[in-house]
């Protein structure tokens, strides 16, 4: 083919596809890390069971929180896998590299930068660019919340004043944090006039997933940033599986159940209906996505 017939296919592309032309070489490499991260991720056992106690929340705190899975693994029990960090330093280190643009924007621009704590080794799932490479595909994704026109995602540098920092946590700052009420390890987002707008991915999750995935641990990351981000959109509330064998509405808590009897009982004071409706595991806003 000829530079310029090249050309023009390459045009074309673009054209046709629009901003998901170059969301797609994010998916290839995120691809990659991913299967790199899952095939090199040691079994081990929890590193620290005991539990720290449960962390003060000022008044002004709004949070949201993910649990652990109800079902074949304990209610206070992480899938087996590799180890993770029981407690890191509380300060972050940004990870990544800033760029990503996507989404159309007409009501909301979220500019977002990711970070991990001081103190957690990264290295045994494919490093800190892993991480942040995984929030960038996600957000990325046509399956994603840009596939909404209102949404536009621009990963920033952590010192540019970004609107939303996305951040890997140890065990022990997401107790404190996040809060401990269920007694299971938690991921949430957060929001205070201190810190700014956080969503909080604990790292035993990262490393770990949710007995719902079924050891699917790459739609358990999906899964968790975009249900957590999810909330900072300003999607609030919790939604029940709407009936036996659809796919989980990505504001179902499927870290805890796909079930609405099994979150019902978790926490009557939730949003799910007393039957015995069972969901498919989703990690997706929009898991058939309009062509825009």
């Amino acid at each position: 083919m000829s530079g310029d017939q090249s050309g023009s296919a390459l045009k074309e592309f673009v054209r046709t596809y629009g901003w998901r032309a170059y969301a797609i070489p994010v998916l290839i490499v995120v691809t990659g890390l991913l299967v790199w991260s899952i095939v090199n991720t040691p079994s081990g056992q929890t590193v620290g069971q005991g539990r720290s106690p449960e962390g003060a929340h000022s008044s002004s705190v709004r949070k949201t929180v993910e649990g652990m899975p109800v079902g074949e693994v304990g209610i206070t029990e992480l899938p087996p896998g590799g180890p993770f960090t029981e407690q890191g330093e509380g300060t972050f280190r940004p990870v990544g590299t800033p760029g990503v643009k996507v989404g159309e924007g007409r009501e909301q621009v979220v500019r977002f930068a990711t970070e991990v704590e001081k103190g957690i080794d990264t290295t045994g799932y494919g490093g800190d660019d892993s991480f942040a490479a995984m929030v960038d595909a996600t957000l990325s994704d046509p399956r994603g919340w840009t596939n909404d026109p209102n949404v536009r995602f621009e990963h920033v540098g952590s010192d540019e004043n970004p609107d939303l920092r996305i951040q890997l946590i140890s065990v022990g700052t997401a107790r404190s944090t996040c809060g401990d009420d269920l007694g299971l390890e938690t991921s949430c987002r957060i929001f205070n006039e201190r810190d700014g707008d956080r969503v909080l991915i604990n790292e035993s999750r990262w490393v770990r997933g949710a007995a719902p995935f079924q050891g699917d641990l790459g739609s358990y990351r999906q899964y968790v940033i975009n249900h957590e981000v999810g909330h900072a959109l300003g999607y609030a509330e919790h939604e029940p599986c709407p009936a036996n064998g659809d796919l989980a509405p990505i504001m179902m808590q499927q870290t805890l159940s796909l079930n609405n009897q099994e979150l019902y009982d978790l926490n009557p004071e939730e949003v799910y209906p007393q039957n015995s409706d069972t969901c498919r595991a989703n990690p997706w806003p929009y898991p058939r996505p309009a062509v825009l």
